[in-house]
């Protein structure tokens, strides 16, 4: 396996790639640089009937709704890591209305680009779009009332400082709801060699109780599964990866790769005392 820096170098190049092309090119070839067949067709939920959907910023990448579960209010400053084309930001947007303010962050230059064309089509002014990486968040602290993201973490080599950086920029009280891939059982150890599966959100995905435990130590309370699909991989897309004889061991397999949107909440008081200058908590 790549380490971390190549691994996101590799994500923003095949993302940039995604980003010049259109919804119905990613979904028939997933990630538009590599031979995944559908994985993204068969991860995506369908977003067209929520208010603020807007076809021009969905690039069919997402594997859940995050939007739909996490509590935002009018007047909300909302955050969207990894915000990609502005699908989820929009339909935020709708949300917070004109009082509130959505900030949408990626690492990758030409989704940046793509969403604020998207904005401004849209005429938006409290959506804006920043270039950067979410385990070193372009944000001040304890500023956000909520944190959304979508099938975008399995993405980041270092969870542990994705979510402690989540916690930084959220208010005290603040809370997310994030969709993601993880995997229960063992990953076949071929899919964990295949670069190109990181950014198909496969061999980036961790086990569901070490992700759930990563939260947990970041501080949050109140962990909640708002949702657990089952993602079933079709034959066809298998034996791009796995002979007969893997295919067969793996559906003999325990193992359940899920697509799951999680809640938490920052407590409104940080009883460790740990995020103070110096503490090496945060």
């Amino acid at each position: 396996m790549k380490n971390e820096t190549e691994i996101k170098e590799l994500v923003r190049e095949k993302y940039s790639q995604i980003a010049s092309q259109s919804k119905n090119q990613n979904a028939s070839s997933c990630c538009g640089a590599t031979s995944c067949g559908d994985v993204y067709n068969i991860m995506a939920d369908d977003y067209t009937k929520l208010d603020g959907y807007n076809p021009d910023a969905d690039l069919g990448l997402g594997c859940g709704l995050p939007t739909e579960f996490a509590k935002i209010k009018p007047g909300d400053t909302v955050v969207d890591l990894g915000s990609g084309a502005g699908n989820d930001a929009f339909i935020a947007r709708r949300i917070v209305g004109e009082r509130g303010r959505v900030i949408g962050i990626d690492i990758t230059e030409k989704m940046i680009e793509l969403a604020k064309n998207n904005a401004a089509k849209l005429g938006y002014k409290n959506v804006e779009f920043r270039h950067g990486d979410i385990d070193s968040m372009p944000l001040f602290s304890n500023k956000v009332d909520v944190i959304v993201s979508n099938c975008v973490l399995n993405l980041v080599p270092n969870k542990h400082k994705v979510f402690s950086e989540i916690f930084r920029v959220l208010k005290p009280g603040g809370h997310f709801s994030i969709s993601d891939i993880v995997i229960e059982g063992e990953l076949p150890s071929k899919w964990k060699e295949i670069a190109e599966l990181y950014a198909g959100c496969v061999s980036g995905a961790i086990q569901k109780s070490e992700y759930l435990g990563i939260i947990e130590e970041a501080g949050f309370t109140n962990i909640t599964l708002q949702k657990d699909k089952t993602i079933n991989i079709p034959d066809e897309i298998l034996v791009e990866y796995l002979n007969a004889e893997e295919i067969g061991e793996y559906k003999k397999s325990h193992m359940r790769i899920t697509s799951i949107t999680v809640y938490a909440d920052k407590p409104s008081k940080d009883e460790r005392n740990c995020c103070e200058p110096g503490s090496g908590c945060c």
